[in-house]
């Protein structure tokens, strides 16, 4: 039970970050193991044995789960995203906006008395905003990493480093800053290719995953500490980072290989949205259910 629990989290993780704007740490944050993951992959760096066994087994079930949504997502999601994209918007605007409160309710005794780290969340939003607003207008600005040199190999690592940062946070989308990168398409396709057993880019995936490592070993520590320590303002700051991120997913349809307009009043679809709503009222439903229980990963 506690298996199928934690990939269906890690499957959820996947395909959020698989739709333009959306990222796996959102996800993480309002099913309520956003803390466990952090934890899991600090420990995983730098607890001791039986810790990193622990994180080691947590993060298994997890990745499993993220794994078979990455697949699905690449080879056969892509194309439904890119021709839903309004659908699938509004669809995750309910989640995040729906997600808002339920995670205000649950964190109401550090949000509380503490609203001078509103300016947390301000900074949270002005930082999403920003690089939603300076993404390319479309995927097609792409670096070819077929061929690696030097500088590409550097440049691969940081915006692995970059990428996977972000993609722990919740509001802030990996994928968009790929998007930045001109590494969206490419590293896409090279995974595409990779599960085609065309070994082609696996020098780039290798640099790639070193990058990501390096990026997960450097910033978890850092949130760790914060949700410990000034657990109130990381909250806001979150917070902040998610109301972003509606701003991300409305200008989502700008980012795809063939660009769309954004998401609008015309464009907007309410059935959706209120399934996103749903969607989170039930998932809600199911971690209070097994926390009752007793049943967690």
């Amino acid at each position: 039970m506690k298996y199928l629990i934690n990939a269906f989290w890690g499957f959820c993780m996947a395909l959020a970050d698989s739709v333009p704007g959306v990222s796996g740490g959102t996800i993480a944050f309002i099913l309520g193991f956003y803390d466990k993951f952090i934890n899991s992959l600090d420990s995983l760096f730098y607890g001791d044995f039986d810790e990193k066994k622990r994180a080691f087994w947590f993060l298994l079930k997890l990745g499993s789960g993220w794994i078979v949504g990455l697949c699905l997502a690449t080879f056969i999601l892509t194309k439904f995203f890119e021709s839903k994209i309004y659908a699938v918007s509004s669809l995750f605007l309910g989640f995040v906006i729906f997600s808002l409160p339920l995670i205000i309710k649950e964190e109401k005794d550090c949000l509380k008395n503490n609203y001078k780290n509103l300016i947390f969340s301000l900074i949270g939003i002005l930082v999403v905003v920003l690089i939603s607003y300076f993404n390319p207008v479309s995927g097609g600005t792409s670096v070819n990493i077929a061929h690696l040199n030097i500088g590409l190999i550097l440049y691969i690592l940081v915006a692995g480093m970059v990428s996977i940062s972000a993609m722990v946070l919740p509001g802030i989308s990996g994928s968009t800053l790929l998007l930045i990168f001109g590494l969206y398409i490419p590293i896409i396709s090279a995974i595409k290719e990779f599960l085609s057993l065309n070994f082609t880019y696996v020098p780039a995936l290798f640099v790639f995953g070193i990058g990501i490592l390096l990026g997960i070993g450097l910033v978890i520590k850092i949130i760790k500490v914060c949700l410990e320590k000034k657990r109130s303002a990381t909250v806001y700051l979150i917070l902040g980072l998610m109301i972003g991120s509606l701003y991300a997913i409305i200008m989502g349809p700008k980012t795809l290989e063939v660009p769309r307009d954004a998401l609008n009043i015309h464009t907007f679809n309410i059935i959706m949205f209120i399934i996103g709503g749903v969607v989170v009222m039930g998932l809600e439903k199911i971690k209070n259910v097994l926390k009752e229980k007793h049943i967690e990963g």
